[in-house]
């Protein structure tokens, strides 16, 4: 007999919460008050290069909270850095790199998915235990709350602090182990084919991939599923957990 799902698993960024602001946009904003000039279209693209090509946002198990603290902003620092290699020298990269660390970590730099509050809101209404499983670093409990959706989860488990980050199996063993859970109680929603639908699929855990330009509203397969939108999550759940 299948195991029935008890708990929903979320990854934050591309799936509940976005920027206000196109991330390449806020970068050159933000660089042409430390001395350069960029064109934000052209931004975006090197940090998205620079973004996929560094190592997870995790440092392994065994910090404690001031290192990682440290540990993190080093992370940033240098996809920052290289984001901004082929565009110049800053008069004050130091500065800058403060200011937009900051900038990002204020709930009021991003915003939630339309859907995204009333989903988590009938989740919690059918009993499900809901939680995170996000590569970000501490600044999402501050952004979560914020947003007015961290009192929805029961548990944030983020790849800085975890120490392995999506897709490890690790990250998502650690999050089921945080409500003794077997990965057949479970499923997790992301917007990342590698690190979520993969990621999940490969520690045993049933997944939604939220595909906001599939060319269908929802399409199952097995314990998978590619969604459109947040509010067809709650459809496919029990037909996931069934099937």
């Amino acid at each position: 007999m299948a195991e029935r799902v008890r708990a929903i698993f979320f990854d934050v960024a591309g799936t509940l919460i976005v920027t206000r602001e196109r991330i390449g946009q806020s970068y050159a904003r933000l660089a042409r008050d430390y001395g350069l000039e960029a064109d934000g279209q052209a931004v975006g693209a090197a940090f998205r290069r620079a973004f996929n090509a560094a190592p997870g946002l995790a440092f392994g198990p065994g910090h404690d909270a001031r290192e990682l603290r440290r540990l993190e902003r080093e992370w940033w620092r240098r996809v920052v850095a290289d984001t901004f290699a082929e565009f110049g020298p800053f008069r004050d990269f130091d500065g800058y790199f403060a200011a937009l660390f900051d900038f990002l970590g204020d709930p009021a730099n991003w915003k939630n998915d339309p859907e995204a509050e009333p989903l988590l809101a009938r989740l919690k209404e059918h009993g499900y235990t809901l939680g995170v499983i996000s590569n970000f670093d501490y600044r999402v409990y501050g952004i979560l709350k914020g947003l007015g959706l961290g009192a929805y989860f029961d548990s944030v488990t983020i790849s800085s602090e975890a120490g392995w980050a999506k897709p490890a199996r690790e990250i998502f063993d650690l999050a089921l182990g945080r409500h003794a859970l077997a990965p057949g109680e479970a499923i997790h929603v992301g917007d990342s084919e590698h690190m979520d639908l993969a990621g999940a699929l490969g520690a045993g855990i049933a997944a939604v991939l939220i595909d906001r330009r599939a060319p269908e509203p929802c399409s199952i397969s097995g314990r998978s599923a590619r969604v459109a939108s947040l509010s067809t999550v709650i459809e496919v759940v029990e037909k996931i957990t069934f099937s």
